[in-house]
């Protein structure tokens, strides 16, 4: 058991709430055990007591009451040599504070009861000069390729966190749907909530709900088709207004144009037996506020699966320079 402390909130902690900020340096504590300790005034900064949600700046003062030690740990075993080469060749952009990756389909974002080898898993083969690995600040889909947004430390986690939450993120996916969806420019808007009795991220379904269900959620997507084969297919641009569980997957599906190779989420039109392999989900470009100031963009290349049915429908990348700018009007 720990004694009662005073820590300085650091620069590199940035501004935060005080329960994200607790969580991050005791990342042993549950959130209710850091609710509970701010609840009853054990926790106070600069003196004062607190609730959950006020923020801290760097320079403050912290009181932390005893804190139980963590649990030993098992030791983990050092990253192959293998599994650093390949995560490293993930990197589309890295610089102080961000790392983006071109996540490839078929890895998952975070490891479960039978995922073993994982993008978290893999993180400290991108520390490069820092001590501490990077933090994922998002999630993709295990089947969805593309843009994936690492923190490079606690201040650049609090901020990005933050502008995901407060959607000042501007994500782009391409997709390919079976069918040709018309309106071909359209926005889709429904509510939605997680089926019961799915606690596996694997195995999580959504399903169509109304605004008084209980865990009912409002998502809303933007779609642009950029692209047609004779009906049988399309090339669609989605934007994510929100940022639902598989809500361009869900969306898609109940428009009646499914993603092509999606196994969870079908509609009652037939799948071309050319496009039953892979998910041809792909989060194509990433617009957002850097930690440092400005703006990043970041686009990920097609990956081979997609490039290839791109090749076969005859659908041509080039002719989206911008992946953005089909939803300019619509900012």
């Amino acid at each position: 058991m720990r004694s009662v402390e005073t820590v300085e909130v650091g620069e590199d902690d940035g501004v935060a709430r005080i329960d994200r900020w607790l969580r991050r340096r005791y990342p042993h504590l549950t959130q209710g055990q850091v609710e509970k300790m701010i609840r009853t005034g054990q926790v106070r900064v600069d003196g004062a007591r607190v609730k959950a949600s006020d923020r801290v700046n760097p320079g403050q003062s912290v009181r932390i009451p005893p804190i139980p030690e963590a649990a030993p740990r098992a030791p983990v075993s050092g990253l192959s040599r293998k599994d650093e080469d390949f995560i490293r060749s993930l990197v589309l952009h890295k610089d102080d504070d961000v790392i983006v990756l071109n996540k490839p389909h078929g890895i998952a974002v975070q490891g479960g009861a039978k995922t073993m080898r994982h993008i978290d898993g893999m993180l400290d083969g991108l520390k490069f000069e820092n001590e501490k690995r990077p933090k994922l600040v998002h999630r993709l889909d295990r089947d969805t390729s593309g843009c994936l947004v690492l923190a490079r430390h606690p201040r650049a986690a609090a901020f990005l966190g933050e502008a995901f939450r407060d959607r000042d993120t501007d994500k782009i996916y391409w997709a390919v749907v079976v069918g040709s969806p018309r309106p071909k420019i359209g926005e889709l808007r429904s509510w939605m909530r997680k089926a019961p009795g799915a606690h596996d991220a694997d195995r999580e379904m959504m399903q169509r709900a109304v605004q008084w269900d209980e865990g009912a959620v409002h998502a809303v997507t933007q779609y642009v088709v950029m692209s047609e084969a004779a009906g049988r297919a399309a090339w669609v641009a989605l934007r994510p207004v929100t940022g639902r569980t598989h809500q361009l997957r869900f969306h898609m599906a109940e428009m009646g144009h499914a993603i092509a190779g999606d196994p969870k989420y079908k509609c009652d039109r037939p799948t071309p037996n050319d496009l039953t392999g892979a998910l041809l989900l792909h989060a194509r470009a990433l617009r957002l506020p850097h930690p440092s100031g400005g703006e990043l963009k970041v686009v990920a290349p097609l990956p081979p699966h997609m490039k290839a049915i791109f090749d076969l429908l005859g659908f041509d990348e080039r002719d989206a320079k911008d992946p953005f700018e089909p939803f300019e009007g619509n900012r």
